[in-house]
């Protein structure tokens, strides 16, 4: 349509031209034909600012694809490549630099964390190729992205397995593996399960998996110890080339406090990889059995999915209520779970408030948002009502309150949405977030499942659903034992922390690696039960062979905080002391920091997952020695094309000052002009 104003002033500008070119003429001005041309163009000018104030410009951009490569920068590497490392770093430059000519090429570094430098020096401590391709994804999700190249040995020993991965990457995978296939002599205890708090006088089971590869004909026993000490031990015969096997033990619960237990097994002839032949366990003893309420505003198969994962459990007692007959004390309650409660109908906040018991808030449509948000000095929480809608559940890796199964992100990836009627939500401080509602854009997901540390923990699902969650595990894997443990750690969670003493010193596990900073928090009661962190806490640590080190906590909030950074492996315990209104207070424990390099758990290039993942995204494999061939293979490749890019720019004439300048400039050119001819 802008082209009409374009012919309407293209017409009057040439009629003003050519009036002024018949009169210059009569007047025998030398050169009316100039003096006409310059009349035109003032008035074509004019008359666009009139007629087409804006200006559409159209330009085409031509975007060479992307190929990235994705090296893997972890330990393992070092070990897989050998004495080749050098040949394959010259291979790998010559192929990107080959690769420049005709692509931009993007180089990067994963191992538990992505890098964008000093991708050749394998120095990280574990494996996520799950989150690399993820970032790889959400990075490169709106440009040419034309192939990746993954660099790996295909070992991972953090995130999900990446073939189960849903990702929308159209571009190809092309995978180099890196390492031997042969699998090498190892035996090791997989993982590790107990109950993490056990009562008095009871007897509980510790399991463990043991998985051996080229250990026929080993025959010896698993050990599990305590302070030193033989407790039980279980015959192990290895008669196949890959064993896998659970071995249990019988444990009596004789005296209250943390039990520490060591479960071994003694290593095979010719086994290289040692590290991994050892577990610690953390098991709490307490006098008597927790007392669980859970409380429903009404009838909802999300109480009895709860129910039923605590069964079993003989340190619960578990007590199951409507808000008809919710009890006007909750003082012989430890944990107090409220499904819909407090609800516009059963207003139960004064009591719970009250009881300052650790609460597990599950929010449902029946749910009192201005209830529950007066519950903010036991949540520390607030938060916002909307329309009922269904969400689905995203696991937060950086989760680290307790420890979960390994195929937790797996098996969340399969699980149906919860209904919530919840907008948003703001945590308190320290919150830790085990699911976040997965709304796509990482920067706007927003918590789903929280737990709250603190003298008074505290724990919130913004919805309901759970009975869902165990059908689906269920259907999908034939067990419910992903979301039961999610259930009873919550649980364990609420009831570990829950104490009447004074003083506490909380550790968000008891087995650390040696690549991770230990942190710790301190509570401390007045006399009304308020948490206050007015005296100074000192803090010793003592290694197992005495030698001690002295800390102070920070305060943080209304309680203390301490960050001791990483230690090597090897028990520890610990004192904490302060002193409040002339009395002395003291907390005292123990932990773990395991010797557990991740990258040398397993060993050996896992070719299998390699050719699959190029197969599943339309790529290629090749070895490390064949890295050079990829050249060929990507040039080849039909769906790395360049992207022509078509940008649409609108500019306004009003704004630009030099266009004033120009029609200025012609008009001041012809009237000078004109001024000199007529006077001569």
């Amino acid at each position: 349509m802008q082209w009409i104003f374009w012919f309407i002033a293209i017409i009057l500008s040439l009629g003003a031209g050519y009036w002024v070119y018949r009169t210059d003429k009569r007047r025998a001005v030398p050169y009316p034909w100039l003096t006409s041309l310059l009349r035109s163009l003032v008035v074509f000018f004019t008359l666009l600012l009139i007629l087409v104030p804006t200006i559409i410009i159209t330009k085409n951009v031509v975007e060479k694809p992307i190929v990235l490569l994705l090296q893997d920068n972890s330990r393992s590497i070092a070990n897989a490549l050998g004495n080749d490392s050098a040949a394959y770093r010259k291979n790998v430059e010559g192929l990107t630099q080959r690769l420049s000519e005709k692509y931009k090429v993007v180089q990067w570094a994963f191992g538990n964390m992505v890098q964008t430098d000093s991708i050749f020096q394998y120095h990280q401590a574990a494996t996520d190729i799950s989150a690399a391709l993820s970032r790889a994804q959400e990075f490169f999700g709106m440009q040419n992205l034309g192939a990746v190249i993954l660099a790996t040995d295909g070992r991972y020993n953090q995130g999900m397995n990446p073939l189960y991965q849903q990702l929308a990457i159209h571009s190809s995978l092309y995978t180099v593996a890196l390492g031997d296939s042969a699998v090498q002599k190892d035996i090791r205890i997989a993982k590790a399960y107990s109950n993490k708090v056990v009562t008095i006088n009871s007897s509980f089971e510790i399991r463990a998996d043991i998985v051996a590869e080229r250990c026929i004909g080993y025959n010896n026993s698993v050990m599990i110890k305590e302070e030193g000490g033989m407790l039980s031990s279980v015959p192990v015969s290895v008669n196949t080339g890959k064993y896998d096997r659970s071995v249990s033990f019988t444990i009596k619960a004789s005296k209250a406090g943390l039990h520490h237990y060591t479960i071994s097994v003694p290593e095979a002839e010719g086994e290289k990889n040692t590290v991994n032949n050892r577990k610690d366990i953390f098991v709490e003893v307490v006098e008597e059995k927790k007392n669980i309420l859970i409380a429903s505003a009404a009838p909802h198969p999300d109480v009895n999915a709860i129910k039923e994962a605590l069964s079993g459990l003989e340190s619960y007692k578990v007590t199951v209520c409507g808000a008809d007959n919710f009890p006007a004390s909750l003082s012989v309650y430890n944990v107090i779970i409220l499904h819909g409660l407090p609800s516009l109908r059963n207003n139960i906040v004064p009591i719970v408030l009250a009881a300052k018991k650790p609460v597990w808030l599950i929010l449902g449509a029946q749910s009192g948002i201005p209830a529950v948000n007066s519950l903010a000095p036991l949540t520390h929480a607030t938060v916002f009502p909307a329309q009922p809608h269904n969400v689905s559940a995203m696991y937060r890796a950086a989760f680290n309150a307790f420890t979960l199964p390994q195929n937790i992100q797996s098996v969340t990836d399969k699980m149906p949405p919860l209904s919530v009627s919840v907008g948003t939500i703001q945590q308190g401080p320290g919150a830790n977030i085990l699911f976040t509602q997965n709304t796509g854009a990482i920067s706007q997901q927003m918590p789903l499942w929280i737990l709250q540390q603190g003298n008074v923990p505290s724990a919130i699902l913004v919805g309901e659903g759970l009975w869902r969650w165990r059908l689906y595990e269920f259907k999908n894997f034939n067990d419910h034992n992903v979301i039961d443990e999610c259930i009873r750690q919550t649980v364990a969670f609420l009831a570990a922390n829950n104490n009447e003493k004074p003083f506490t010193v909380a550790l968000p596990k008891y087995v650390w690696s040696d690549q991770e900073a230990i942190s710790l928090n301190a509570y401390l009661l007045n006399a009304n039960n308020q948490q206050v962190n007015t005296p100074d806490v000192q803090f010793t640590i003592a290694d197992s062979a005495g030698r001690k080190q002295n800390f102070s906590f920070e305060r943080s909030g209304s309680a203390y905080s301490l960050n001791i950074g990483i230690w090597a492996g090897g028990s520890y315990t610990y004192s904490a002391r302060t002193t409040y209104n002339d009395k002395p207070y003291m907390a005292s424990g123990s932990f773990v920091v395991e010797r557990m390099p991740l990258e040398l758990m397993e060993s050996g290039a896992d070719y299998p997952l390699l050719y699959s993942l190029a197969t599943k995204y339309n790529g290629g494999f090749v070895t490390a020695a064949n890295v050079s061939t990829l050249y060929d293979s990507i040039t080849r490749n039909e769906r790395v094309k360049p992207l022509i890019i078509t940008n649409t720019e609108t500019v306004p004439l009003v704004d630009r000052k030099w266009y004033f300048f120009i029609i200025l400039l012609i008009a001041v050119t012809e009237w000078l002009l004109r001024k000199y001819w007529l006077a001569q």
